[in-house]
C-alpha cells in the first residue's frame, strides 16, 4: 500500500482538527447546558420545597381555623340551648301569669264605672246621718232618702256583754290586686 499524498494528509488533519474543535465546542456547550439544567433543577427543587412548606403551613393554619370554628360552634350551640331553655322558662311563666293578666284586664275594663261608684259612695258618706229631728219622728218616704250610708252602724252586743267589734273603722274603698 502506498502512502497517501500530502495534500490528503493535510486535508485529513484539517478535517480532524475541525472535528476536534467541534467536539470540544459541543462538550463546552453540553457542560454549560448541564450546569444550566443543574441550576434550574436546583432552583425548581428549592421552589418546590418552599411550595411544600407553604402548603404545610397553610394546612396547619386551616386546621387551627377549623378547630377555632368548631369551638365557636360548640359555644354557639351551648348558647342556643341556654337561650331555648330561657325561652321555655319564660313561656311557662307567661302561661302562669296569663290568668292574672286576664283578671287585670277585666279590672281595668271595669275600673271607670267602679271609680264613679266609689266617688258617689264617698259623697254619700260625707252627707252624714239625717238630723235628729227627722230620724226619730218622721217617716221616710218610699222614694226618699234611706238610712245614712256612713259606716257607723253598730253590731249587736254579744252574749258576754261586750261589743263584737271594739273599734269601728270606716270602710276603706279600693281594690287590691
Amino acid at each position: 500500500m502506498s502512502a497517501p499524498p500530502p495534500l490528503q494528509i493535510r486535508e485529513a488533519n484539517a478535517h480532524l482538527a475541525a472535528v476536534h474543535r467541534r467536539a470540544a465546542e459541543l462538550e463546552r456547550r453540553l457542560l454549560a447546558a448541564e450546569r444550566t439544567i443543574g441550576a434550574q433543577a436546583e432552583r425548581l427543587a428549592c421552589h418546590d420545597q418552599h411550595l411544600r412548606d407553604a402548603l404545610d403551613e397553610l394546612g396547619r393554619a386551616k386546621d387551627r381555623e377549623i378547630s377555632a370554628l368548631q369551638e365557636q360552634l360548640l359555644s354557639s350551640q351551648a348558647t342556643v340551648r341556654s337561650l331555648q331553655a330561657a325561652v321555655n322558662q319564660r313561656d311557662q311563666m307567661i302561661q302562669q301569669l296569663q290568668p292574672r293578666a286576664d283578671l287585670l284586664q277585666d279590672i281595668t275594663r271595669h275600673r271607670p264605672p267602679l271609680a264613679v261608684l266609689l266617688a258617689t259612695l264617698e259623697e254619700a258618706e260625707e252627707l252624714g246621718p239625717l238630723p235628729a229631728s227627722h230620724s226619730h219622728g218622721a217617716q221616710l218616704l218610699p222614694d226618699g232618702p234611706g238610712p245614712p250610708l256612713g259606716n257607723n252602724m253598730r253590731k249587736e252586743e254579744g252574749q258576754d256583754g261586750q261589743d263584737d267589734q271594739d273599734d269601728q273603722q270606716p270602710a276603706v274603698f279600693g281594690t287590691t290586686v
